[in-house]
């Protein structure tokens, strides 16, 4: 039997990286992973396909409907959507691949199989074959992930009810694309099938789209998403799917009105679940919650000596830079070493056009907390580069401590909001205040100036608007 320091079950995000830490430190590492590929749903069926879709659609747009704006003519802009697939998939493959190479540069051996905790300290390899081999190590950690939640009456047939998985494959725009859930996954998948020729309609069953973020921002991205041709229906319960003859016909409530939605495709986009059955850790006495998350202390370890768990199968916002953090800290804690996880500066971001980034806490949340704050906004529109850019759409806003002007929450609004959501996470990492911000010289002419001006507006005194 061979044996191990640490064996991590799942290589996405969270597994590959502890296993790359792991072997940083010296440990004896392997790696489970159930897939032909490793890298997990974000670098196979998620976050990476789903960028690289959005990105050769927004081009689309651009050549469509912009270029001509900047005296660049495109006479007759059409899609290959083969050929945009395929890009898509040699972004995937590269990736996928350059996981598998740091797998053996940091001399991680790697299982292809299904991983089952059979005892604490043994994991038993199911490999596709159907041949089982049994392997001992010191430390065991559960990176497995999540999946798509079905509705009880949308079941996935991965033909017409599709997940996210089945929406990033499709070989032609549905002409009717129907999507249930306002979150992250379905204001992305909804974009991108809208630039490409979709007539999209989102219903979301709460008051407001994309939850957890700021509601300001989040009003106007559904303004903008909606400007680009996306119908959004709010409050909107969907309570039957049926299908005939390959068309939908879905049926929703809204108030006391009955509402009919018809499509071609639809997509089912309500959240994920934790990965976390069939791995044989309840039998060995791991601890689950009520949504069947596993429990672990601050140090990610279970009730379990040796068995500890990172990633979207314990509490906390399923994102795969949490992930891999704590991957990296959970694998310094089983080498004696100091690692940690700041959670308040860890950002959630919307790649639709344009971006939506929030960090720390939002305005309801610092009112709901009763914390005396003030908030400091800055548009797009009043900088310079944005204008030079023509990416007006969109804002900065922070908020700050009335009393010790630290950064409790940073919000941004705009086509590069992924990127320019950095600056904040460091500040707030490091209990920084928005004049500590607000001082730091920022190069002209940037987006980040905005960033500056935005935090300089916690005290109204923005330097490119009139102060409100």
């Amino acid at each position: 039997m061979e044996k191990f320091d640490v064996v991590i079950i799942g290589s996405g995000p969270g597994g590959y990286v502890a296993a790359i830490r792991a072997g940083q430190l010296g440990l004896k590492t392997a790696i489970i992973e159930k897939d032909k590929e490793l890298g997990g749903t974000c670098l196979n069926v998620g976050c990476i396909p789903s960028k690289a879709l959005l990105t050769s659609s927004d081009h689309f747009v651009f050549a469509k409907k912009e270029a001509d704006k900047h005296g660049i003519v495109i006479e007759n802009a059409h899609v290959d959507l083969n050929k945009m697939q395929q890009r898509k998939d040699k972004v995937v493959k590269t990736l996928t691949g350059g996981v598998r190479a740091l797998m053996k540069t940091n001399k991680v051996t790697t299982f292809e199989g299904l991983g089952t905790i059979t005892a604490p300290g043994k994991v038993s390899v199911k490999s596709s074959d159907g041949k089982t081999q049994e392997i001992e190590t010191k430390n065991i950690i559960i990176a497995t992930g999540s999946a798509a939640i079905e509705l009880p009456f949308a079941k996935f047939d991965s033909k017409t009810i599709v997940s996210s998985t089945e929406a990033l494959t499709f070989t032609e725009p549905p002409p009717k694309f129907l999507v249930i859930g306002a979150g992250a996954i379905g204001l992305e998948l909804g974009s991108v099938w809208a630039r490409l020729g979709s007539q999209v309609t989102i219903l979301e069953f709460l008051p407001r789209i994309a939850v957890g973020f700021d509601l300001e921002l989040s009003n106007l991205l559904q303004r903008s998403l909606t400007a680009q041709g996306i119908t959004f229906h709010l409050e909107t319960k969907v309570s039957a799917i049926k299908i005939d003859n390959g068309r939908v016909t879905a049926t929703a409530t809204k108030g006391n009105e009955e509402l009919k939605f018809q499509a071609d495709k639809v997509l089912v986009s309500v959240g994920r679940r934790p990965f976390s059955e069939g791995l044989g850790a309840e039998k060995v006495g791991v601890e689950f919650d009520d949504k069947k998350r596993i429990k672990v202390d601050e140090h990610f370890k279970t009730k379990v000596d040796g068995i500890y768990a990172i990633g979207d199968v314990i509490a906390g916002p399923m994102l795969a830079h949490k992930a891999e953090d704590e991957g990296i800290a959970c694998v310094e804690r089983i080498a004696g070493k100091d690692g940690h996880i700041n959670y308040d500066a860890i950002a959630g971001i919307i790649y639709t056009n344009p971006e939506l980034a929030g960090v720390g806490l939002t305005e309801d949340q610092a009112k709901d907390k009763g914390i005396d704050y003030r908030v400091g906004r800055f548009p797009f529109r009043a900088n310079a580069r944005a204008i030079a850019n023509d990416e007006l759409d969109g804002i900065v806003k922070f908020v700050a401590d009335a009393k010790t002007d630290r950064i409790l929450g940073a919000h941004i609004l705009q086509h590069a909001a992924s990127e320019l959501i950095a600056e904040a996470v460091s500040v707030i990492e490091f209990g920084g205040s928005s004049e500590d911000l607000a001082r730091t010289c920022h190069s002209h002419p940037t987006l980040s100036e905005a960033v500056k001006e935005a935090a300089m507006n916690v005290e109204k005194r923005a330097l490119h608007i009139l102060n409100r």
